[in-house]
């Protein structure tokens, strides 16, 4: 064999077999990155997804995935349905945040396996077997729900002028008109309608509780967090933290994403 043909014959195996090691490179298979986490958001009742304006940005800023529902506010098994379509499509761990009524959608929603962690914020935290109305009517009727507006089918609004005195007082008056305007109205039933099974005996969960609030009593929210055994923040606000203080209720959000990594 003559150099030539050896040199040929060491340049075709050379190549033979950088291309078997880029063959096995090839069929080693790739991890999948986890998918990643989003954060559900519940509105309550005078309100609509739009509550969540303010707070959303922050939780994108952060690389999670955010999803605001618009509840019907037509029945507890109506507003569980939407927050479970919600968090259906969602294909990541699910932290799930709900505010004032929703507290109570998300205490059954909650139960989903996706869901991680629940953040109620100015929300009810009602247990087993209980409605909303088992826990007012413990406490004395804040003065923004003492003169609902109530129409022919039973649904519950608010005036423009006790949204700007008692909802959001803490918010510029543009604000408060936007969320008279936009407040999707609220069967009065609803409130009598219980949780089977609450979810936040077996999740982690944490609360903001609204120190200024009138529409829930602050006491009914203390005691309700302390029940939860939650990771509480305090927060010198009105009901509607989540827009006078958006800040503060992100960074909540934000530490029970951390949490249940």
């Amino acid at each position: 064999m003559t150099s030539i043909s050896v040199s040929k014959f060491g340049i075709r195996r050379a190549i033979f077999a950088g291309a078997l090691l880029l063959a096995a490179a090839g069929s080693t298979p790739t991890l999948a990155e986890p998918a990643a986490t989003t954060v559900v958001l519940v509105h309550g009742a005078f309100a609509d997804g739009s509550s969540w304006d303010k707070v959303i940005p922050l939780l994108q800023a952060k690389g999670l995935n955010v999803v605001a529902v618009q509840n019907p506010l037509t029945s507890l098994a109506d507003d569980v349905a939407a927050t479970q379509r919600a968090i259906a499509q969602q294909k990541g761990p699910v932290i799930l945040v709900g505010h004032s009524w929703a507290g109570t959608v998300i205490t059954q929603a909650g139960n989903d396996d996706h869901v991680k962690a629940l953040v109620y914020v100015a929300a009810f935290s009602p247990g087993d077997g209980q409605s909303t109305s088992d826990l007012i009517k413990n406490y004395p009727t804040p003065p923004g729900l003492a003169h609902p507006q109530v129409d022919a089918s039973g649904f519950l609004t608010l005036s423009h002028d006790d949204i700007a005195k008692y909802f959001a007082p803490d918010v510029p008056k543009a604000e408060s008109n936007l969320i008279a305007v936009t407040q999707g109205p609220v069967r009065a039933a609803n409130f009598d309608e219980k949780v089977t099974t609450a979810a936040w005996k077996s999740k982690p969960s944490w609360a903001v509780v609204t120190k200024n609030d009138q529409m829930i009593d602050p006491k009914l929210l203390a005691d309700g967090a302390k029940s939860m055994n939650a990771h509480v923040t305090a927060i010198a606000s009105s009901h509607v933290a989540m827009l006078s203080h958006p800040k503060e209720v992100a960074a909540v959000i934000l530490e029970a994403v951390e949490a249940a990594k």
